[in-house]
């Protein structure tokens, strides 16, 4: 159903839901998170687990990975709401399932979704085709960034307060935008009010990737080229502190993968880990 839509939302955001969606029906309990709710967004054509980004054994360490982050910042956006933090903002949302799956804590919430205007229509659709509705705390804000769209202004636009504390989040985007737009973002971060954090991926450069798992982050190189979202931007984890501490946050530390490896991995018995590769930061104000 993707990509007889006009080919959206793309398939990179397809990819990562099919792959959490994988974890529950593939994966021995006790999963990591159980998301098939993206799942029934993408609806893909039957047969789809035959595909060769989704073979269960060759691209396990990358759905570790994409679990790992979400279970991560589920449980960070989890602890804020605990603390009084009513707002969560989601910048590249893609296929996003917080909101469905987690309405328990999502509705004492303001949720903002960012993403592409073809995206939002889309999804806006199939969750009502779906029965889920965009309840009035669900806020899916379509931004063009292609024609330069003002983010800021749109999610303003949408409701959101500037003036109260925030989560924000940006999971998978910062290696498609360049360094420049990156340390925008930062900056623009960075003037949240007090009390806010954000968590933010970043992909390592190859020298730092563990040996075992460099060959097959150079195949998907040349697979994210073709596909017209190479790969742009690679950080140190120096690097990114030094950007978010350049840009206006005080407080800001680096999670390592393996950090998140061991948190929610180490008792597995069937091998199941995380590829190297991707790290968070964690900033706040």
């Amino acid at each position: 159903m993707a990509d007889e839509q006009s080919q959206v939302p793309d398939g990179t955001a397809v990819r990562v839901a099919l792959w959490r969606a994988m974890h529950v029906q593939v994966d021995s309990p006790p999963h990591v998170i159980e998301d098939e709710i993206g799942l029934q967004l993408a609806a893909p054509e039957e047969g789809w687990r035959r595909r060769p980004d989704m073979d269960p054994r060759g691209t396990s360490p990358f759905r570790a990975a994409i679990v790992a982050r979400a279970r991560f910042i589920e449980d960070l956006v989890v602890e804020q709401a605990g603390h009084g933090v009513a707002q969560y903002v989601v910048l590249g949302a893609g296929l996003d399932t917080f909101a469905q799956r987690r309405p328990d804590i999502a509705a004492r919430l303001r949720v903002f979704e960012i993403d592409q205007p073809a995206t939002q229509a889309w999804k806006r659709q199939r969750l009502i085709e779906l029965g889920y509705g965009i309840p009035d705390w669900l806020r899916l804000v379509p931004v063009d960034f292609e024609a330069g769209g003002d983010w800021w202004r749109q999610l303003s636009d949408a409701g959101f307060d500037p003036g109260r504390p925030a989560v924000v989040v940006c999971a998978g985007v910062t290696m498609y935008l360049t360094k420049d737009a990156n340390a925008a973002t930062l900056r623009r971060l960075a003037g949240l009010s007090p009390g806010s954090t954000l968590a933010m991926t970043f992909m390592l450069p190859t020298d730092l990737v563990d040996d075992a798992d460099r060959p097959a982050l150079e195949a998907t190189k040349p697979q994210a080229q073709a596909a017209g979202t190479p790969f742009i931007s690679f950080y140190t984890p120096q690097e990114m502190l030094a950007l978010a501490r350049d840009a206006g946050f005080e407080d800001a530390h680096h999670v390592p993968g393996a950090a998140l490896a061991a948190r929610y991995f180490a008792e597995r018995s069937d091998g199941l880990r995380p590829s190297s590769g991707e790290d968070l930061l964690v900033a706040t104000t």
